[in-house]
């Protein structure tokens, strides 16, 4: 048993050895290049993850126009030939382009196997998020294996936060907080990621510890909802539909068209008018801080059985002699002004900066969700 003991000892070694290796390779992929060509890799990295969250087709084409133009200069460096692929295949995805993405993978794979920039093109090839987050959580790993002993290694922040995008829409929030979190520690130098992805990590807390359906769960991780996503949410999270449906399961669509008829949706978001416009609101429209209040006192005062609640704030101030209204921007002849004001002391909904309501704020899934429940815990 001795000598298969020793070759087996051997043998770990040996892979432990170029594992080691693999990592100071891809550690020294920047570091090895001239100051140039690291000045190229570096902001046509940050032009492309700036194209991923927001994309722009002037910026898309003058983005692979400045990649062409490096490809052209033929740099000498096979390392920075691997990350220059690796990017140039991010902005194939961002033209649609996946065959072209492939090819440009596996040329940089080819050139500096298990460069980071590689890896998360192959996560973002990969359409299974199981499977995506495999082979980042396998890339974290062998940056761990090859850590100095005694030593802690996290690997590249660009995985850490690659890592945490997976978790959110896998829905494991509380873990995509902590990537997200060591992601940003790590890339201090790069801060175009924080204020890119900050508001992801931001929807992530939100939703760590609330408990909801997985239909919700999905309509709250959108940047903003509408109002079917507002209705499928009040329908699936509470009762506060039941004076209306009676338990039937009506589609968003018909209750929509009901809600608008008995006025719980505004016919409009902006509180300054002070007369309706003649045109309807859609279904498909984004809601606004302003509708949302609107929509939650008139549902609030439906099932508490008291209408008066919907004037109760206008009648006593206008029986207050020179009344200013107490939100700095909430017009006190505005047709908003009881559902806002009713909100905010009802604490269904807070003052931001504790002097404005900001009506004109789209309103996450998850904000709504948490008003919701102080309505209807």
């Amino acid at each position: 048993m001795k000598p298969f003991s020793s070759k087996l000892s051997v043998l770990l070694l040996i892979s432990m050895f170029a594992i080691s290796c693999q990592s100071v390779q891809k550690d020294l992929l920047i570091s090895s290049m001239d100051e140039s060509a690291r000045a190229s890799i570096e902001e046509l990295e940050e032009t492309i993850v700036r194209l991923e969250a927001a994309p722009a087709a002037n910026a898309l084409a003058s983005a692979r126009r400045k990649t062409e133009e490096l490809e052209k200069e033929g740099i000498p460096d096979a390392d920075f030939q691997a990350l220059l692929a690796a990017w140039s295949g991010r902005l194939s995805l961002l033209e649609n382009k996946t065959p072209d993405a492939q090819r440009e993978l596996k040329k940089s794979q080819t050139l500096a196997p298990g460069n980071w920039p590689a890896v998360l093109l192959e996560a973002r090839l990969e359409r299974d998020r199981q499977k995506r987050l495999i082979i980042v959580d396998s890339a974290l790993s062998l940056e761990d294996l090859a850590a100095p002993a005694g030593g802690e290694s996290n690997g590249p922040g660009e995985l850490s936060l690659e890592r945490g995008r997976i978790l959110l829409e896998l829905n494991r929030f509380a873990e995509a907080v902590a990537s997200f979190d060591l992601a940003f520690g790590l890339l201090e130098g790069k801060p175009f990621y924080r204020e890119i992805y900050q508001p992801a990590r931001d929807r992530a807390w939100e939703l760590h510890d609330i408990e909801a359906g997985n239909k919700s769960i999905t309509l709250m991780q959108h940047e903003w909802i509408d109002w079917k996503d507002l209705i499928e949410i009040t329908k699936t999270e509470t009762d506060l539909l039941r004076f209306l449906t009676a338990g039937r399961d009506w589609k968003a669509e018909e209750i929509f068209s009901r809600l608008l008829d008995r006025s719980f949706i505004p016919p409009t978001q902006d509180i300054s008018l002070t007369e309706w416009p003649q045109t309807k609101p859609k279904i498909g429209d984004e809601v606004l801080r302003s509708g949302a209040a609107w929509f939650l006192w008139h549902l609030y005062a439906e099932n508490r059985s008291n209408r008066g609640l919907l004037s109760r704030y206008a009648s006593r101030y206008a029986n207050t002699p020179n009344a200013r209204s107490p939100i700095q921007d909430l017009p006190l002849l505005s047709p908003f002004f009881d559902s806002i004001l009713g909100c905010v002391e009802s604490e269904f909904m807070s003052l931001p900066d504790g002097k404005n309501f900001n009506p004109g704020e789209k309103l996450r899934g998850s904000a709504y969700l948490a008003m919701l429940k102080k309505l209807a815990p």
